[in-house]
């Protein structure tokens, strides 16, 4: 009888050429850029508490909470078991814990609790490192953060909520009244179905009760973000007039309000968060500011949560490259490191480029903000363009950018384990949130128009630079001129905000980037010497200093 061999007993296959996992490293501490930005914008104070930021955004551990607060969505309950209304989001433990962080660390706070020089700078550096672990908590974070200076246009209900929601105490896994918890969140809900972003055209009525701001709302919002919060910033009409209202999820008397959540919206990315369509009935709220003032008085929030938008597509750069130039120093092809053939050198150094370019200008725009709360002319009259400027142009950069990203990993990037098509799904959120590209270049021109000051405050930033570059020097030259050029402005708009960022971003780069960068960048952005896509540097790029100077490791 014929006997038959045992097969020997070993693995399928070796795991070879596979890179390593980018975790367990302190995104601070690795990143040139931001350690440099934050000492030079006036938030080196704060550098031991950014860097322990690093430290938790870069760990396994958080890295992990990332991943299943993004597996697993938040559900939506409108109903307890006995059938009564709760209107109440659950969230799995991983967003918890990613939230609890974040306001510990003070992201919703610190400029307020800790007024100081540099308190805005300081916390822009902690919010690019932070959203290296996860961006969806960073809507509540913004909006808590970007409350403040609206709610102070109504004094004593600053006096009552700024304490809640200043507290680096995170007390959200379940809804109870504000007065109950050791720390409070702030949402919004601006939009409506027919209106978007004209809200002019909202039809939430808001009717006064007993005097001293109490109002009832009755409408609806298409948009609230982030409905577990503990209250929201609204707008309806009045008899007056569209205003602004502070709406709590709890009445004074302990009592559900009547904001009730319709469902949640099933979104492209940004998954762990909650974003949720509301009815309001007869809601109880209190009055923000002069009746018929809602915009201006909204607009403070609007206005911090915007520069968010600038340090979220910052954020997702310096994630982008840090974790492309990982993959490619472990991974080779053809014989060689990825990380050592030219052309993949160029697409790496030009994802660098956009990424230093992005954290420079996000980091001075933060700057504005401390030093225009300061009482600083210049500063507030760049911010007034800068803001709108930066947030069309870095969230319009980030999608293409986190795809050319994407594909440095090849197959393994389209995978979902590598954290890229999470990154990928996530890139337009800024773009779209706070005002979509068309809304902030039009915000550029009524800025321009209303105060010829901000023009030149923004070509006063630029000339600091001048001489240094002719490059840059003929471009803001354009710039002016086409500026003189009213015809067709609007239809111009994108077009001439976009040479704004550039020119800006050239002017930073050249007087606190790296040489080689702002040389790439020049060339590139202003000087014409480059293709449509990433990785289309002049050959004479010094490509290898500028991959080193952003690796990870």
């Amino acid at each position: 009888m014929a006997t038959v061999e045992p097969r020997p007993a070993h693995a399928t296959h070796e795991v070879l050429n596979q890179a390593s996992a980018l975790e367990n490293y302190n995104v601070f501490e690795s990143d040139s850029v931001l350690k440099a930005a934050l000492e030079r914008e006036g938030g080196e104070w704060a550098t031991d508490r950014v860097r322990e930021v690093g430290a938790f955004a870069g760990s396994a551990r958080a890295q992990s909470w990332g991943r299943e607060a993004n597996e697993n969505p938040p559900r939506l309950k409108t109903h307890d078991r006995f059938g009564n209304r709760i209107d109440e989001v659950e969230f799995h433990p991983a967003w918890h814990e990613l939230l609890a962080a974040g306001v510990g660390f003070g992201l919703a706070s610190l400029p307020w609790a800790e007024p100081q020089p540099g308190a805005h700078v300081a916390r822009a550096g902690m919010f690019i490192c932070f959203g290296q672990a996860e961006a969806g908590v960073g809507c509540p974070l913004s909006m808590t953060y970007s409350v403040v200076p609206a709610l102070r246009k109504q004094p004593e209900l600053a006096a009552e909520w700024e304490p809640r929601f200043t507290s680096t105490s995170y007390d959200g896994e379940r809804l109870r009244p504000a007065p109950d918890k050791a720390g409070a969140l702030a949402g919004m809900a601006m939009t409506e179905k027919q209106g978007g972003s004209d809200v002019r055209a909202n039809t939430t009525a808001a009717v006064p009760l007993n005097g001293g701001g109490e109002y009832e709302l009755t409408g609806h919002k298409w948009f609230c973000s982030a409905p577990m919060c503990d209250a929201f910033l609204v707008l309806a009409q009045a008899p007056g007039g569209l205003s602004c209202f502070l709406l709590p999820r709890f009445t004074p008397d302990g009592a559900r309000n009547r904001m009730h959540i319709q469902r949640l919206k099933d979104k492209l990315g940004n998954r762990s968060n909650a974003s949720s369509e509301i009815e309001l009935r007869g809601a109880w709220a209190r009055m923000v500011g002069e009746e018929g003032r809602g915009v201006p008085t909204i607009i403070e929030m609007v206005n911090h949560t915007r520069l968010d938008c600038v340090l979220g597509a910052a954020t997702g750069m310096r994630f982008a490259v840090a974790h492309a130039i990982n993959h490619c120093s472990e991974r080779a092809v053809f014989g060689k490191l990825l990380v050592e053939q030219p052309l993949m050198q160029n697409v790496l150094a030009d994802l660098a480029v956009e990424s230093e370019a992005a954290t420079i200008s996000a980091m001075r725009l933060a700057r504005a903000y401390d030093e225009a709360a300061a009482g600083d002319e210049h500063s507030f009259e760049l911010r007034r363009l800068a803001n709108a400027v930066l947030k069309y142009w870095l969230t319009k950069r980030a999608t293409p950018h986190a795809a050319e990203a994407l594909e440095c990993f090849g197959g393994n990037g389209y995978v979902e384990e590598s954290g890229m098509p999470r990154l990928l799904r996530e890139s337009p959120l800024n773009s779209i949130w706070e005002g979509s590209g068309n809304v902030q270049c039009l915000d550029v021109l009524r800025g321009m128009a209303r105060s010829p000051r901000a023009v030149e405050a923004f070509f006063t930033e630029v000339a600091e630079a001048q001489g240094a570059d002719k490059r840059l020097d003929d471009a803001a030259s354009k710039l002016r001129a086409e500026l003189t050029d009213l015809e067709g402005i609007e239809s111009r708009a994108r077009r001439i905000v976009e040479r704004m960022a550039l020119v800006l971003q050239g002017s930073l780069l050249i007087r606190f980037g790296d040489e080689a960068v702002s040389d790439a960048f020049c060339a590139t952005r202003l000087g014409g010497d480059a293709g449509l896509a990433f990785g289309t540097l002049p050959h004479r790029t010094d490509f290898g200093r500028i991959v080193t100077r952003h690796a990870a490791a």
